[in-house]
């Protein structure tokens, strides 16, 4: 597929997606710290929510009131979950698309009908690119890149302090739905991650657990 394009049959000009994504990924990191995030695969729209005020003696509280705070308490806990597990695909998935234009370099003929074909075409690595677009993908994977490994993990791991208050004791929950949404990315994306996603699912961990222990490493790694 001929350059400056995914390729000039599929209509689709690799530099404005390319572009486009990463605008679109910058713009749910803001939504995700200021406390708002939203999951469009299940629905669900989480809201930073006021924490609950309970006034008097627990006594007095009736049965009715104290299982709508238990209901509210397990839908915040739910949204969470759902909102973080389609960040992480997101990221993940932009990350691995990154990886793949980096390292494009034959062209074909095969047409993007929908956005199954593109992961699948994308994790092919059959296609060509145009060089100022493989460039800058080279430097957004890089070590230092918007897309490198520590960024994408601090990414990671600053939207799941946003969505649980900064609150260590919802760390082990957040990093099951991490792991989740790490699956769901390889399901899109078809076949095993690039190598770079994967050593982000390592870091992620690793800071994950320092989350959980107070940043003592030592006991992150025990």
């Amino acid at each position: 597929m001929a350059v400056n394009g995914i390729g000039a049959g599929s209509g689709i000009n690799t530099s404005d997606y390319y572009t486009n994504a990463k605008t679109k990924a910058a713009e749910e990191s803001t939504a995700a710290q200021n406390g708002t995030a939203k999951a469009e695969e299940t629905g669900v729209v989480y809201e930073k929510s006021d924490n609950v005020q309970i006034a008097g003696n627990a006594s007095d509280i009736k049965a009715a009131d104290h299982e709508n705070i238990v209901a509210k308490l397990k839908a915040d806990a739910e949204a969470q979950v759902a909102n973080l597990r389609s960040i992480v695909e997101k990221l993940i998935l932009g990350q691995s698309k990154s990886s793949a234009i980096a390292s494009g370099e034959v062209g074909n003929e095969n047409l993007l009908k929908n956005d199954d074909d593109m992961w699948s075409f994308l994790a092919s690595g059959d296609f060509t690119v145009d060089a100022a677009t493989k460039a800058q993908a080279q430097a957004d994977i890089a070590e230092d890149g918007y897309w490198g490994v520590e960024k994408t993990s601090d990414r990671i791991l600053d939207f799941a302090k946003a969505l649980a208050g900064n609150n260590p004791d919802k760390a082990a929950e957040l990093l099951d739905a991490f792991k989740e949404g790490y699956k769901q990315a390889t399901a899109t994306w078809g076949k095993e991650l690039p190598d770079i996603s994967a050593r982000t699912y390592e870091a992620v961990e690793r800071k994950f657990n320092e989350w959980m222990t107070g940043g003592d490493v030592t006991a992150a790694e025990a």
